[in-house]
């Protein structure tokens, strides 16, 4: 509705900046209220956190960049490869809390695995965008922009 009425030029320069700061300071604020609740369990397991963090950490950095070099190698353009390539890497933990959740409720294993996944993917995600935003360059122009 925005784009009809403005153009995609206001949407992106003028109207996505102004909640990306708000975005990030939601996200940041649910981990931070996730990590709060689960104090106990989370700092009562530091060897469980690093050998569920690390692998995931791993896993989502090898998988973003398999898919956002393919991409590359391919030609596609940014607005292809960058989504493609955070799909990829995601893991999906929303999906997998909610089953863990559904079928171990009372299963602390489950949940510290579920609340690591969560705060790992999340600050790893924002990075790979970061990272996304600043190889732009690296491929040819998207097509709304040549147009």
């Amino acid at each position: 509705l925005i784009v009809k009425r403005r153009g995609l030029a206001f949407y992106n320069e003028r109207f996505v900046p102004k909640f990306s700061k708000v975005t990030v300071i939601g996200l940041l604020t649910t981990l931070i209220l996730i990590f709060s609740l689960q104090s106990e369990l989370i700092l009562g397991n530091p060897l469980h956190i690093v050998l569920i963090a690390l692998p995931l950490i791993i896993q989502t950095f090898l998988i973003f960049f398999i898919a956002y070099l393919t991409s590359k190698a391919l030609k596609l353009t940014h607005d292809v490869a960058s989504p493609a390539a955070m799909i990829g890497a995601s893991n999906f933990f929303e999906l997998a809390v909610a089953v863990a959740i559904a079928i171990f409720p009372f299963n602390p294993g489950v949940a510290l695995a579920t609340i690591v996944g969560v705060l790992t993917e999340v600050p790893v995600m924002l990075v790979l965008v970061r990272i996304a935003n600043r190889t732009k360059h690296w491929f040819k122009a998207d097509l709304l922009e040549s147009s």
